[in-house]
């Protein structure tokens, strides 16, 4: 039967066999890889295929990565399927299928080979002497400068049918191609049914069939602000374009900024967003934070395009026929396949058919059409997408491909490409807090400004018509890759980022310095570009300075004390490798902000006072009312000024309980505080007193003279008003 590895218990004869020869590669199961070069982010897994559940959230996918909370994944099921199949015991089977799941791993998928590939070493970031990338060093197996794609995930699986599934992941760095990641996809008849080096069967593949349902959540910060179900993409809408890809797909697409997407509905791709949920009382397309500000957390559209399907294992021309599903199907319905013993006949022929393009269990489950626009009248049209089929998992893109013969040694490629877009942080603030405020007044009619520049008096028109720009968006995503795939990925390069990036706070300044950029004494490079955010490293950054080459630091005089900063630095050209237009718009490129941004924040740092009445409480009083204005990004922050340079600080109530102690051992002269007790309490209105006590003796060091003696101390009263 199929449970091959029952043959080989015999453990006498195991050790004799890998005593004198060496294990074919392998890696475990449970490997995954990290790409965080790009405004997309995510992990890939050994075993073929993902599950974003890591016993927490839903992990991945993170768009965009500039953000906390905005992964977008839950689950990818991916099938393979063959006809006519005689296994190594000489048993035959009408049907057999794989599903690539992490349990099924050494019982019918072997997981072979799981690499990450840089084209470029990592630079290295340190901020006030902390290396905040090393937590990253494991992201890079090796560096291979002639590739051409700045990262390449590499995961290959042999399976229990003698069919090898070797999987290649691009990732770029490039501004305007970083939101999406091409896939390849190889199956390879090598008659490999294990994790060893002997090759099993050889025998003709028939009828090969392989495809993928994939659910997103877009996004999880969007799940929280609804009824938390959409976590798992319960509300999860779905639509295809593509229906003419035949027609088109000799067609050249030359970039243009604004073209229609209606002249790039013909590239085949089927993308997600988040719906409305049956049980919220108000439109919640793009997630409208009512609680808070009124942001649009769920702004993504995410998807998959194809981009080639071989015709066959002798012709790789591209064959549109190949693409047997594009569309949609019930989140968690499908066949199980249990331990693939025999039992498993039936269920093995419905996941062909399934792969064959009839949705599971019945067509009321999937279909090739546009699920979205077929089932509702407007963009404001209350439908719970779920409804429709009544799986309370949500709705899947469905992608399937076949079928396909492989002789022995022969492999068909397919090549897709996965994205996510949608409007910008900018706009979903923006229109997030004009939509809230007629939302909680019923008589403000606007006018409300739409994207076409037209005007409307409905606030859900105008929120759900900014949000659906991503429709478009989305499409480009895909333009783009078609785009960046036909051309060799000969996309054009930016200049490679510098290798080593420092920040330190100082007294009067934020000094920052850099190893040049490899690419320097290329013609067209430009320079360097420094970004800057203040108070948190999840926000917009501001270009802050443009210096030239050779110019390898940058004093940040503009700091305020009190404030926390966080930088990244790019390498910029003079846009003259960027002249055709073809892949993304024309002028200069710069490298990718992820390599250096900083998620440790640096500060000025104040001389240290000489005297205890020197030391200032600021604000004090700290007044709710103008958190908004104090330290921005930082609203609960009270800072200790012109204190000792170590010192330890005891926060006390008014009738003397200790509240907070604070270690100060920077040897600077501040000190902040959030405002939060032992207990990670945020403390209520009050007076407080502060207790410094010195903790080493300071002395002058011209003279001698003790400045501070260790154990003196002084008291000072401050008071919140919340």
């Amino acid at each position: 039967m199929f449970l091959r590895y029952i043959k080989k218990s015999y453990l006498i004869f195991i050790v004799v066999v890998y005593s004198i020869q060496p294990v074919f590669s392998q890696v475990s199961e449970s490997d995954t890889r990290y790409i965080r070069i790009g405004e997309l982010q995510s992990h890939f897994s050994a075993y073929g295929s993902e599950r974003a559940w890591n016993n927490s959230f839903y992990e991945g996918l993170q768009w965009p990565a500039d953000y906390s909370l905005s992964d977008n994944s839950v689950i990818r099921r991916a099938w393979y399927a063959i006809q006519d199949y005689t296994d190594a015991e000489g048993e035959h089977w009408d049907f057999w299928a794989n599903y690539l799941y992490k349990g099924y791993a050494q019982l019918s998928i072997y997981p072979m080979q799981l690499e990450q590939i840089a084209k470029f070493e990592p630079p290295t970031v340190y901020v006030d002497g902390d290396n905040i990338t090393a937590p990253y060093a494991g992201d890079v197996d090796r560096i291979d400068p002639n590739q051409i794609a700045d990262r390449i995930v590499i995961n290959k699986i042999n399976t229990s049918s003698g069919v090898t599934i070797t999987r290649k992941i691009y990732a770029f760095s490039q501004q305007y191609h970083d939101n999406y990641f091409i896939k390849e996809f190889v199956f390879k008849n090598t008659g490999n049914i294990d994790d060893d080096a002997e090759i099993e069967l050889n025998a003709p593949i028939k009828g090969l069939r392989f495809g993928w349902g994939t659910r997103y959540s877009v996004s999880r910060e969007g799940a929280s602000f609804t009824d938390n179900q959409q976590s798992w993409g319960k509300h999860s809408w779905v639509t295809r374009r593509g229906e003419d890809y035949a027609a088109h797909e000799n067609d050249v697409i030359n970039f243009t900024e604004n073209t229609p997407r209606e002249e790039l509905d013909w590239i085949p791709g089927t993308f997600s967003w988040l719906g409305q949920s049956e049980v919220v009382d108000y439109d919640m397309i793009g997630a409208p934070n009512i609680k808070g500000n009124g942001r649009l957390a769920s702004p993504q559209f995410a998807g998959i395009g194809v981009l080639h399907a071989d015709k066959s294992a002798t012709d790789n021309t591209n064959d549109p026929e190949k693409i047997v599903n594009v569309g949609w199907h019930a989140g968690d319905s499908f066949p199980g396949l249990g331990d693939l013993r025999k039992t498993d006949m039936v269920n093995m022929g419905l996941v062909y058919n399934m792969l064959s393009g009839t949705p599971y269990p019945s067509p009321d489950y999937g279909g090739t059409n546009r699920m979205f626009e077929d089932n509702t009248t407007s963009i404001t049209d209350p439908v719970d997408p779920y409804k429709i089929h009544g799986d309370g998992g949500g709705t899947n893109v469905w992608l399937t491909y076949g079928p396909y013969d492989l002789a022995p040694g022969d492999s068909v490629v397919v090549v897709e490409v996965e994205g996510i877009s949608g409007i910008n942080r900018t706009l979903c603030e923006e229109i997030g807090e004009r939509w809230l405020a007629a939302h909680r007044n019923s008589s403000d009619k606007g006018p409300f400004d739409l994207p076409d520049g037209t005007t409307t008096d409905n606030k859900d028109i105008y929120k759900n018509s900014w949000i659906y720009t991503g429709m478009d968006s989305i499409m480009s995503t895909f333009s783009r890759a078609t785009r960046n795939y036909n051309m060799g990925m000969l996309i054009p390069q930016p200049p490679l980022p510098p290798t080593v990036f420092e920040i330190n706070s100082g007294g009067d300044k934020i000094m920052l310095n850099w190893a040049k950029s490899p690419s320097e004494d290329a013609k067209d490079f430009a320079g360097y570009r420094i970004y800057r955010a203040i108070g948190k490293p999840d926000t917009t950054y501001d270009m802050i300075a443009e210096v030239a080459p050779g110019v390898l630091t940058y004093d940040d005089k503009s700091a305020i004390r009190g404030q926390s900063y966080y930088y990244y630095l790019t390498a910029y050209d003079d846009g003259s490798n960027n002249e055709s237009g073809i892949a993304n718009p024309t002028g200069s490129l710069e490298s990718g902000r992820f390599y250096t941004k900083t998620n440790k924040a640096a500060y000025l740092r104040r001389k240290a006072g000489d005297d205890f009445s020197d030391i200032r409480i600021v604000p004090n009083p700290y007044n709710i009312k103008n958190r908004d204005y104090q330290y921005i990004g930082n609203p609960d922050r009270l800072m200790f000024l012109d204190i000792p340079p170590y010192c330890d600080i005891k926060i006390f109530t008014e009738r003397g309980d200790l509240i907070k102690t604070i270690k100060h051992t920077d040897g600077s002269g501040d000190q902040a505080w959030n405002s939060v007790s032992s207990s990670r309490q945020v403390v209520v209105s009050g007076i407080y007193i502060a207790h410094f006590e010195v903790t080493q003796d300071i002395k002058d060091p011209v003279t001698g003279d003790y400045i501070f003696k260790k154990g003196q101390s002084a008291l000072k009263k401050f008071v919140i008003i919340r």
